[in-house]
């Protein structure tokens, strides 16, 4: 799913709001702003202190040594002092050891800038992965569901690299750009008026072009970024389900879509470098006939003694330092561009309503009776999917949930966690609505085990102790033992420092179903869903999981409410209540016992289950 721009702020807007993530580095680009503005009017030293020695050296040769040099300021008054051109041009070394000098101060400031930007854009870039990571992390149930990781994580990296190598370089060569044209204006026109605007006589169109591409290549740079963002998730996506490529021999499918998706991201990259051509060449020509108009009418100035030649070649080596860096702006826009619809992308995810919680929610006992009183929901405000739907379930009761698929069983738990809120009706928890009840709070008191859990690429152990970090070892060794996985740890060469790999791949499905429900016991929990958790183990370790379950109510200990969903009525039959949905209803409700003896679909699969276990017993005997 491409994220939703309804809400997309425009260019000033992202720059405007971008001040959020300049705090405490503003200094720090202040820094590099004047080492800019020292390393420029270094530069622009240099050819100024050559002009004046070639100057005197040229008068010398003329026999008119007693001149006044041509230099800046007070140095023109020190060498006037002591003979004017005559004096410089014996002491020529002077004026090299300046050039020396400054060009050290500049490599000086050069490197302070360099620096700063650096330490600033690093900052602010760890500012912006850290909000967008928080800011997901509050995101709720349904924005996951909808978006595509592989470009919720392209905007959290690429996007955000793209910014941070925007501001370590480019928005310092813009302030650095304006103050050699500044600096340029000032000293050319203080030399010859005339020669200066013909020297510039070309830097509009060359500024206009750069414009002209910026504008033209932002559009061009947000449907590569998505073109990128899209064949990201394609990859990620295509990687994590690589196993069930193999299993139905998928690999020429999946590559054809890459391709597909490849050949799209390449189209739009070569328009963008088609575009970048363009530029290029017309502000390289641009370039080199604004250097030559100002050598040839710089030569034709000085035949007329109108100019030194000291001065033109001031004024060649100051279109030439000019020239680049405006040229450069349109790699500065281009950059401007990306990091804009970067930016763009980043205030979508920043954008998106967070999750939140009814004002004056907090924290209420859990282990009470859950009451479900004309419970209505559905997704979208257009799909319903649970219809008028009551029942209550006393604390410490397991209640049982069998329906077909999409009958609505797996949302009922999402309301009861409040992953989603209900469209109508109230769920009530010791008499207290869960509205009123901190999400944060009701979600740490309930456990979760989904059909096809989660495992991270770490250790049995660390997935074991992921809901409850300080527990120690014969913690973590009880619950394996209740979830009848100590048996398979012990069989691993490293037992529980065994790596199950990406997702769990190197366990099989009723091992990672074992570890996830192990791990959820682990923690003290008052509600605990088993959401089709039994579905991969076999019959014997289902019905040992759930023996070990109910020793703890009969040993008398606080055994968690317990709501199971399963297809298998031998994992069922058990419960204290069973509820059958069918399009969104309970449609039966009651015991085991009960339910078999009513016509309905209860009493259907009891009958097929019956029939197939009669007939597999028939084939072993």
């Amino acid at each position: 799913m491409e994220i939703q721009r309804q809400n997309a702020v425009s260019e000033r807007g992202v720059l405007r709001r971008f001040g959020e993530f300049m705090k405490g580095s503003a200094a720090r680009y202040l820094g590099s702003v004047f080492s800019v503005a020292v390393s420029v009017l270094a530069g622009f030293l240099t050819p100024l202190l050559i002009a004046g020695a070639v100057d005197a050296i040229t008068d010398t040769m003329n026999g008119a040594g007693g001149n006044p040099v041509n230099l800046p300021g007070f140095l023109a008054g020190w060498f006037n002092a002591r003979g004017g051109a005559e004096y410089l041009a014996r002491h020529v070394w002077i004026v090299a050891a300046m050039v020396v000098a400054v060009s050290l101060v500049g490599g000086l400031f050069q490197y302070l800038r360099g620096k700063w930007s650096a330490e600033a854009s690093e900052a602010i870039a760890e500012r912006m992965r850290t909000r967008l990571y928080k800011h997901l992390l509050d995101m709720d149930y349904d924005y996951h569901v909808k978006a595509q990781t592989g470009d919720l994580i392209q905007r959290c990296t690429t996007d955000v690299d793209t910014v941070r190598r925007f501001l370590a370089s480019q928005v310092i060569e813009i302030f650095r750009t304006v103050i050699m044209v500044v600096l340029a204006l000032w000293l050319m026109s203080s030399i010859h008026v005339k020669l200066t605007l013909i020297s510039l006589i070309l830097i509009p169109p060359l500024f206009g072009l750069a414009f002209w591409f910026f504008h033209w290549v932002q559009k061009l740079f947000r449907e590569a970024d998505e073109a990128d963002g899209q064949l990201g998730a394609m990859l990620q996506e295509s990687l994590t389900g690589v196993r069930v490529v193999r299993a139905f021999g998928r690999q020429r499918y999946e590559r054809d879509r890459f391709d597909a998706r490849a050949d799209d991201m390449h189209d739009k990259n070569l328009r963008i470098s088609e575009v970048m051509a363009v530029y290029w060449s017309g502000s390289d020509m641009l370039s080199m006939l604004q250097t030559g108009m100002t050598l040839l009418f710089g030569i034709w100035y000085a035949t007329r003694g109108e100019i030194s030649t000291g001065n033109v070649l001031t004024f060649v080596s100051y279109i030439s330092m000019l020239i680049w860096p405006i040229r450069q702006l349109g790699r500065i826009l281009q950059d401007l561009g990306k990091s804009m619809v970067a930016m763009r992308r980043c205030y979508e995810v920043l954008d998106a309503k967070a999750e939140s919680d009814t004002e004056g929610a907090g924290e209420a006992p859990l282990y009470e009776d859950i009451e479900f009183r004309h419970v209505a929901f559905q997704y979208d405000g257009k799909h319903p999917v649970l219809k008028d739907v009551s029942f209550t379930v006393r604390a410490g009761q397991t209640v049982a949930i069998l329906g077909a698929t999409g009958s609505g069983k797996s949302t009922m738990m999402n309301l009861l966690q409040r992953l989603y809120d209900v469209s109508g009706g109230e769920i009530r928890i010791g008499g207290c609505n869960i509205n009123t009840i901190e999400k944060k709070y009701l979600r740490s008191r309930v456990g979760y085990v989904l059909q096809e859990p989660f495992l991270y690429s770490r250790s049995i152990r660390d997935n074991l102790g992921i809901t409850q970090a300080e527990a120690d070892m014969p913690a973590i060794e009880r619950v394996a033992d209740i979830t009848q996985s100590s048996g398979f740890i012990a069989q691993f060469r490293e037992g529980y420092d065994t790596m199950v790999g990406e997702r769990g791949v190197t366990l099989s499905g009723g091992q990672k179903q074992r570890i996830a429900i192990a791990r959820t016991l682990l923690r003290e929990n008052d509600i605990l869903i088993l959401d089709d958790s039994l579905s991969a183990v076999d019959t014997e370790t289902d019905r040992a999981i759930r023996e070990a379950l109910k020793e703890g109510r009969s040993a008398g200990s606080r055994v968690p409410t317990t709501f199971i969903i399963s297809h298998r009525l031998t994992t069922l039959a058990d419960a204290d209540l069973i509820l059958v949905l069918e399009d969104g209803k309970i449609a039966q409700h009651g015991t085991h016992e009960q339910l078999v003896r009513q016509e309905g679909l209860y009493q259907k699969v009891y009958r097929i289950q019956a029939a197939l276990e009669d007939e597999l017993k028939q084939e072993v005997g």
